[in-house]
């Protein structure tokens, strides 16, 4: 009985909740997407990338950090020297040492993906892109 008032104890002094989401394409702030995707850049997948940003919160209103999905993408795409992220999933949370008071609140965004590079193609050449798909 002990272990069971232990447990829903801890329960109602840790609490949280998580989202779950996908994209298609994300890339780092200030990149021309719209041109990228006009004209049909070539690229050069580089493998799995993962990248997390986080928000923190004390007595509700003392922030710090940044748990926003740029920074989460700027992370991951700064570990691997990509572009862009390709079929991605994106998850959010939020956390709290007892909530009920707001004592400490913090939100974490993650991301994780396919890190890609765009490839410099001449004029004449068509982009496609240089790792086969299937």
């Amino acid at each position: 009985m002990r272990k069971e008032i232990k447990v829903a104890l801890v329960a109602l002094v840790l609490a949280g909740c998580s989202s779950m989401g996908t994209l298609g394409i994300v890339t780092k702030s200030g990149t021309d997407t719209v041109g990228i995707l006009k004209n049909g850049q070539a690229y050069t997948e580089l493998g799995q990338a993962r990248g997390s940003s986080c928000r923190f919160f004390l007595l509700a209103v003392v922030p710090w950090g940044n748990g926003t999905i740029s920074d989460a993408v700027d992370d991951a795409l700064t570990k691997t020297g990509g572009d862009a992220l390709i079929n991605v999933s994106v998850q959010n949370s939020l956390y709290g040492l007892i909530p009920i008071y707001n004592m400490f609140t913090w939100q974490c965004t993650d991301v994780q993906g396919t890190a890609i590079k765009f490839v410099k193609s001449s004029p004449a050449q068509p982009a496609t892109p240089s790792t086969p798909r299937s």
